[in-house]
Parts: C-alpha cells; sequence; structure tokens
C-alpha cells in the first residue's frame, strides 16, 4: 500500500473517515479473503495478506459499468492517467461521481502504474477523436485534456450492499493508519459482477 496525498478519489467522500487517526489515508487494493467482526482480511496481488479495521456502520460501493457517452461537460469525474510528451492526459479507467458529489479536485501522483497521475475535476468540452473521447477537465489551478481511449474501463459509484462482500472478490479501499500502525476504513468498493475496481 501507498500514501496517497491529498485523499483522491470519490470514495474519500462517499465513505467518509472519523477522525481515526491523523495520519493521510491512502489506498488498499486485493482480494477478499473474509469479513469477521468488522475486521477485513484482504490479500494483494504481491505480499502477505492485510488486516483492516472497518468501523461499525461500514458501507458497500458498487461500481457500475457505464458508456462514455454518459460523460457529458458538467460531469464531475476522475481518472487514472499516464502523462503524455504533448502535456495531454492517457486514461488508464475512469470513475464518475455522483451528480452534486465533489471530492479530490486536482492533478496529482497515483500509484496505480508507474507514473500514473490522478486528475479529479469538472468536465467542461467533449470531443469524440480518432485516439478516443477527448475531455477538458477543470479543477482549482489548474485544467487538463484527457483523451480515454476506446478500451478504458469506465464506472459510476453506486450504493451497494454488505451481502456483495464475499471471499474472493477484488475490492479497493481508502484506509488510514491508526494510533497502534494498522489500517482502517469505514467502506469496500467492488465491482459489480465481481469485477476488478480500476482505480
Amino acid at each position: 500500500m501507498k500514501s496517497i496525498l491529498p485523499a483522491v478519489t470519490a470514495l474519500a467522500l462517499l465513505m467518509p473517515l472519523t477522525c481515526i487517526a491523523q495520519a493521510p489515508p491512502g489506498v488498499a487494493r486485493g482480494v477478499i479473503v473474509s469479513v469477521e467482526n468488522n475486521t477485513l482480511t484482504l490479500k494483494p496481488a504481491d505480499g502477505a495478506t492485510v488486516t483492516i479495521a472497518l468501523a461499525k456502520d461500514w458501507t458497500v460501493t458498487l461500481l457500475k459499468s457505464i458508456d462514455v457517452g454518459v460523460i457529458q461537460p458538467g460531469s464531475f469525474i476522475g481518472t487514472a492517467e499516464i502523462p503524455q510528451k504533448n502535456g495531454t492526459g492517457r486514461s488508464l479507467e475512469v470513475h464518475v461521481f455522483p451528480p452534486g458529489v465533489k471530492a479530490g479536485e486536482g492533478h496529482y501522483d497515483w500509484d496505480l502504474h508507474k507514473g500514473s497521475m490522478m486528475t479529479n475535476g469538472t468536465v467542461g468540452k467533449v470531443t469524440a477523436g480518432a485516439k478516443g473521447r477527448e475531455l477538458e477537465v477543470t479543477y482549482p489551478n489548474g485544467e487538463r485534456k484527457i483523451i480515454v481511449p476506446k478500451d478504458v474501463p469506465i464506472v459510476q459509484f453506486t450504493n451497494g450492499d454488505r451481502s456483495l462482500i464475499k471471499p474472493g472478490i477484488p475490492a479497493f479501499l481508502i484506509v488510514v493508519k491508526t494510533p497502534n500502525g494498522g489500517l482502517a476504513s469505514n467502506g469496500i468498493s467492488i465491482g459489480e459482477n465481481g469485477a476488478k475496481p480500476p482505480m
């Protein structure tokens, strides 16, 4: 797990963390091993299993696949992207926030792939280009042109039920370090029909 500054993605707002610790949030990814007594055991792609304490009121966010056409001027999105030499960004994934929800605005380091960045902002002009959909994304003190290739996953955040959390399901969590050095979260995000969360 790599700590990310600032608190990013919609999940940081949809799953608001209480003041468990003063440390900045990070992310945890992996396959669910078990959830018992508000404790999640997660198996990352590499490394040993990790244990994450869940808040008593922990929630489930279901990431549903949507068509790129849903993204219109005024949409608020987040996208993990790879900066290109010409100054644009090439999306690795796009996650669309619910109407009226904004979180993590800006452009900053991300850990999905080497050299990747996260851009969260409001969509302006949308253009269909030869390489995919081109989005102009603005955020405080900046803007970027993002190219969304036709084959990248695009998801929207929706509410899910705890019954969906089962062993073997890939998951993504916003986590914080607790004073005793452990990890804590108040929500688990999973893909629809067991899909891997793309962010």
